[in-house]
């Protein structure tokens, strides 16, 4: 699911803040230091994916708990488990499960766990435009990619005013795909079972298993 859930840490340096409006900085790190201090998140997204000239729409939902680098996610009929160190992707339509170590130097997938703070390396940003959403704020900041040969022409990252949580993601390509995801609901510091992160293959005996490294 290339470029779907954006949330990767925020550490740009002292250069990268010279390009940046200062207003939007002071922003993303308000959310930064939200989110980093939270034990897990657990989110229900919508997913958005649109492209006129090649008559393409599509749209879904999901869900995703995510504890430091580790994630459990939902959607399309697929469970994704990322332990930290091995991905597991679940499919039941195919009975299938594939193994292999989380490539996050492929920088055209974003994952679950890079989804609240992708935007922290690789991007100048600046204020955008505050819309009213249901009686809540929303502040958008607009992130332009600073290698010029990337695939996303800009992202527009929308932040509740308030709670200082991400409410959406706008993301436009430079091929004219849209990809716009959601929070539905935005939860933090749930129980969750200490085996949420596990990959149980006692459960999948009937499945192929797909190692591929």
């Amino acid at each position: 699911m290339k470029n779907l859930i954006i949330i990767a840490c925020l550490a740009i340096g002292f250069n990268t803040f010279a390009q940046n409006d200062k207003q939007a900085e002071t922003l993303l790190d308000e959310v930064s230091t939200k989110i980093k201090n939270y034990e897990n998140i657990s989110l229900d997204f919508k997913y958005e994916l649109n492209n006129i000239s090649e008559n393409i729409s599509q749209e879904t939902r999901g869900d995703v708990v995510i504890a430091s680098d580790k994630y459990k996610l939902n959607i399309l009929g697929i469970t994704r488990i990322f332990d930290g160190k091995t991905l597991y992707t679940i499919s039941p339509e195919d009975e299938e499960v594939t193994i292999s170590t989380d490539n996050t130097e492929d920088e055209s997938t974003i994952t679950p766990s890079k989804m609240l703070s992708f935007y922290e390396d690789g991007y100048s940003y600046k204020m955008d435009i505050v819309q009213n959403v249901k009686g809540r704020k929303i502040q958008y900041v607009k992130l332009t990619p600073m290698d010029t040969n990337s695939e996303i022409k800009h992202v527009l990252l929308g932040v509740d005013a308030t709670t200082k949580h991400i409410y959406n993601l706008i993301e436009v390509g430079k091929n004219g795909t849209k990809t716009t995801l959601t929070v539905n609901s935005f939860k933090t510091d749930q129980p969750i079972s200490k085996t949420l992160f596990t990959f149980d293959k006692s459960k999948y005996s009937d499945y192929f298993i797909n190692n591929i490294d």
